[in-house]
């Protein structure tokens, strides 16, 4: 039997933190993605909905915040989504017509507060799941709560094979935001938990992401999916902050891709790209996770649990 499914990536930017048409930006895409590809399985860039507000001081220095830092998070607090929410239940309705499982980063407003999430929409269930990113990075914490426990999913999902009609695939889908992919024990959590399609919502574009994709790949035995944002001066508000507000050009880079697909052997599966908007797609041989981990189970066979042992505290429901 070929377990064998379809799956993309998505490299693309927030429009203006305009939400009316980043959905439809996604709603194209997506679409895009399954006539053109014939994708089953989409991944979207970190805070892809609400935007990531690259060079942002928020006019906050240590011991002190501005007015105008206060106003500027006003505004991205309105430009975030709550969930559910009708902009979810667009993504739903979307995901429902095209049959594309979608995962994708969003900001998510809770009252007072913003977190950085990723959410998991299925064609027939609608919102499955969330996660919220467990520890902003660096200035971030200015701006997003963190997550817990209650929010790491590892989700299931049957899918019918690519390759072998009436065929059923059963998978594991995860999902880790940007720098949430450098916590070792976050990582054990999930491989403990079988993920075998591990999903990197983020806004990191150096080339020394793709060897943390190929390392969590080698380490995991899973597919790596990571998609990035490309974004240029153009596509953010034309107030928002610049790396040189004395050279301001709408086709300046903000943020650079680098968007990429990764087999549970380290190959490079589609990507890195460095194109302004593209869709990657690769098909993913579901077995490939166990013929990984024949040599190397991190939670398994390699695993030394009379040395070593992973304690999650995570909240019963």
């Amino acid at each position: 039997m070929a377990s064998i499914i379809r799956a993309s990536v998505v490299q693309s930017c927030t429009s203006r933190f305009n939400l009316s048409e980043t959905l439809d930006k996604f709603e194209n895409l997506t679409r895009l993605a399954k006539e053109r590809d014939g994708t089953q399985l989409v991944v979207f860039p970190e805070a892809f909905i609400g935007g990531y507000p690259k060079w942002s001081t928020f006019s906050c220095v240590v011991g002190d915040r501005q007015p105008q830092g206060r106003d500027e998070f006003l505004k991205y607090h309105t430009a975030a989504i709550e969930i559910p929410s009708p902009a979810i239940h667009r993504i739903e309705e979307v995901s429902k017509a095209t049959g594309v499982f979608v995962v994708m980063g969003v900001i998510e407003r809770d009252g007072g507060t913003l977190y950085c999430t990723a959410i998991f929409v299925d064609p027939v269930e609608g919102l499955v799941a969330k996660h919220r990113k467990l520890l902003p990075t660096a200035s971030e914490r200015l701006i997003w709560g963190q997550g817990d426990g209650s929010t790491l999913p590892v989700v299931g999902k049957k899918f019918e094979s690519c390759v072998q009609k009436a065929h059923t695939v059963h998978t594991k889908i995860s999902a880790a935001i940007c720098w949430e992919n450098y916590v070792p024990l976050l990582r054990t959590y999930y491989y403990s938990l079988g993920t075998q399609i591990y999903c990197a919502p983020t806004v990191d574009s150096r080339d020394t992401w793709q060897s943390s994709m190929q390392h969590i790949a080698l380490e995991g035995r899973c597919f790596v999916l990571s998609a990035c944002q490309f974004a240029t001066e153009k596509d953010y508000p034309l107030d928002h902050a610049v790396a040189d507000p004395n050279n301001r050009n709408p086709d300046n880079i903000m943020i650079n891709g680098g968007s990429v697909i990764i087999s549970p052997l380290g190959k490079v599966l589609a990507g890195p790209t460095r194109q302004p908007e593209e869709i990657l797609t690769a098909d993913l041989d579901l077995d490939d996770v166990v013929r990984g981990k024949f040599d190397l189970d991190a939670v398994g066979h390699y695993a030394r649990p009379d040395v070593f042992q992973l304690k999650a505290n995570i909240p019963l429901h």
